[in-house]
């Protein structure tokens, strides 16, 4: 008889959404810094504005990234993510509604798009989180 062993890890779909976060919110950051002056032609908020969020989505992306990397992942520092995560899009349908940042048609779309991804990341690292927990 043959013996199957089956191991889970209740964190791997929690560190997969995570590092998922981590890419996609530090790719953005560095596109907003790298490449702040066309971008402001292209979705309309000033240049100076695109490069204190490129900063803080790199930054963030780095710290959710190693979040993602520790052996043991923080319950209260994951809810901070996704704490963050849900207040994201809520500022960008804000700011496109109110007219504030003075988007682009092309960056009215963007924001509301992007408010959709980072709502699809806290959805998925909610349900990673409580996958993680032990019945």
């Amino acid at each position: 008889m043959t013996t199957l062993t089956v191991t889970t890890d209740r964190t791997k779909f929690l560190r997969l959404a995570l590092a998922a976060d981590a890419v996609v919110t530090g790719g953005n950051g560095l596109i907003y810094l790298a490449f702040a002056g066309p971008v402001s032609t292209l979705l309309g908020p000033d240049a100076g504005l695109l490069r204190g969020i490129g900063a803080f989505l790199l930054a963030y992306g780095v710290a959710v990234g190693f979040l993602a990397s520790r052996p043991a992942i923080s319950p209260a520092a994951t809810k901070a993510v996704i704490a963050l995560n849900i207040a994201w899009p809520l500022a960008s349908i804000a700011a496109v509604v109110t007219g504030a940042t003075h988007f682009t048609t092309a960056g009215a779309i963007w924001a509301v798009l992007q408010a959709v991804v980072v709502a699809g990341f806290a959805g998925l690292q909610i349900t990673g989180l409580r996958g993680t927990r032990v019945n």
